[in-house]
């Protein structure tokens, strides 16, 4: 069995280069600070151009981290040839995990050339799509909701791809962040919800496309702006050489309000990145002095108050935290409670070893001395089994502290995301097991308290982005787009 941490699983990153010579090792330097978004499987593809001209699309992809599948430089040599190129990371949220046909970017040849194409988000009307073009002809060669896409665009009756492209999107129903490659073009497109950050960049001249704007400091690139809900963006050699980008509306009079994932800000981009119009890190720390203001923690005795995050994404949170404290004249301090494990890598636990014993052991271990005898708040972004948050509770449990508080910078999570997360069924999440109890969680869980941000307060925290903006689905139940009442993961797997 393979150990996983009880997180919100993260959809997938996708990344995409125009117009440099360099674009597979810039792809993969991109798709390296992408990591946090997909850690089972990592592609790329390039477009580059035989001796008569004709263009040629060059793939790499395998199982793994972004360093482990492509450890051998010679492949960006070799292989990975060309001035265009798309890549995706990918933690399978639809299509079998174990399959590597599975793995993106997924590629095409048809009536009007190569095309290419990385997803990041869930379609939740993939099945539908999927049957009827099945019974038109289409053969799958993947279970992939992503295929879909490619076989809309192939079989579209219209004479220009771009065309051809919002034909094909204007079907689709959900989540999708796109990074699309062909023969003469990039494209970069956003569902009309905005469910899934996507960024435009510029490197010396050239055009990159990101989930993440982290991904451009990497490769020292510029940050332009954002794609808008509903975009597609188009960059082809016309828009290199005159710096003006192409844009189009993939559908007309788009009444759609925005709806962007809350959980962005709350866990998966990383702090220092830019998206939805605003600084991660600034969203971040507000969660944690709004968690702070509402629940705060004193220590009986009237010692300081040792607050802790677990590493690493709540350490921004844990920052806002502990500095409200002090602003409301608590007496406490920020300190490294836990050491996280970076190189755990694909670990497995051994037929015969206990999970209880190992679990957390893996990943994290405790400073007892920081720990010892002290009041301790525990900052965390989310709980959604809580197996793991047990697990790390009875590890901290070990230092003997006087009591153990636990903060959670988002509400209890009731419901199941269609848009992108692999949250698991809606029977398998404790806030829901235990209808949204606070207190029954917190005994469960065996700490002095535990509290979580509501929904309103979580709002409160991005008021600057416009609270109305955000998709909360996985804690109110409250659906931007329709979905089945029956719909679970297992339908995704098509």
């Amino acid at each position: 069995m393979e150990f996983t941490s009880d997180k919100p699983k993260c959809h997938c990153g996708v990344f995409g280069i125009f117009g440099n010579n360099e674009s597979a090792i810039n792809t993969y330097y991109g798709l390296h600070a992408l990591q946090h978004r997909g850690q089972e499987a990592s592609g790329i593809v390039t477009r580059d151009f035989k001796q008569n001209g004709k263009p040629v699309f060059n793939i790499f992809k395998g199982e793994g981290l972004v360093s482990e599948v492509f450890s051998d430089s010679k492949v960006f040599h070799s292989t990975l040839t060309g001035n265009a190129a798309i890549g995706h990371n990918r933690y399978s949220t639809t299509g079998s995990s174990e399959s590597i046909k599975n793995i993106q970017p997924f590629v095409v040849n048809y009536r009007l050339g190569n095309i290419a194409v990385a997803h990041n988000g869930n379609l939740t009307n993939a099945k539908l799509l999927r049957e009827e073009l099945v019974n038109e002809g289409a053969i799958f060669q993947t279970t992939s909701d992503t295929e879909v896409i490619l076989h809309l665009i192939a079989r579209s009756k219209l004479n220009n791809q771009v065309d051809q492209i919002r034909e094909a999107l204007a079907k689709l129903q959900g989540a999708y962040s796109l990074s699309i490659l062909t023969d003469d073009k990039l494209i970069a497109a956003r569902d009309p919800f905005g469910f899934r950050p996507l960024s435009i960049g510029k490197l010396n001249g050239t055009f990159v496309i990101a989930s993440e704007t982290c991904a451009f400091d990497i490769i020292s690139a510029r940050f332009i702006r954002e794609v808008e809900p509903g975009e597609i963006v188009v960059i082809d050699n016309e828009v290199v050489e005159d710096d003006q980008i192409k844009s189009y509306k993939i559908l007309n009079g788009n009444n759609f309000h925005k709806k962007h994932c809350i959980f962005e800000y709350i866990y998966f981009s990383r702090p220092d990145s830019f998206i939805f119009g605003h600084n991660v890190d600034k969203m971040r720390r507000r969660l944690g002095k709004i968690l702070a203001r509402k629940y705060p923690v004193y220590d009986k005795d009237g010692e300081k108050v040792i607050v802790i995050s677990v590493p690493d994404s709540s350490n921004t949170t844990a920052l806002g935290y502990q500095a409200q404290l002090e602003k409301q004249g608590i007496n406490s301090k920020l300190e490294i409670g836990l050491i996280r494990s970076h190189y755990i890598g694909r670990t497995f636990i051994q037929p015969g070893q206990e999970k209880r014993k190992i679990g957390v052991r893996i990943k994290f271990n405790i400073v007892k001395g920081v720990l010892e005898g002290r009041t301790v708040v525990i900052v965390d972004d989310s709980i959604v089994r809580g197996t793991t948050s047990k697990q790390l509770v009875n590890l901290i449990k070990e230092a003997h502290p006087k009591e153990i508080h636990l903060r959670i910078s988002s509400s209890p999570i009731m419901h199941p995301c269609y848009y992108g997360m692999d949250f698991p069924s809606r029977e398998e999440l404790i806030a829901n097991q235990m209808h949204g109890n606070v207190k029954e969680i917190e005994k469960y869980l065996g700490v002095n308290s535990l509290e979580y941000l509501t929904i309103d307060e979580m709002l409160e925290a991005v008021s600057e982005a416009n609270p109305e903006n955000f998709c909360t689905a996985c804690f109110s139940g409250n659906y931007p787009t329709e979905v089945d009442p029956s719909f679970n993961k297992e339908m995704y797997e098509l």
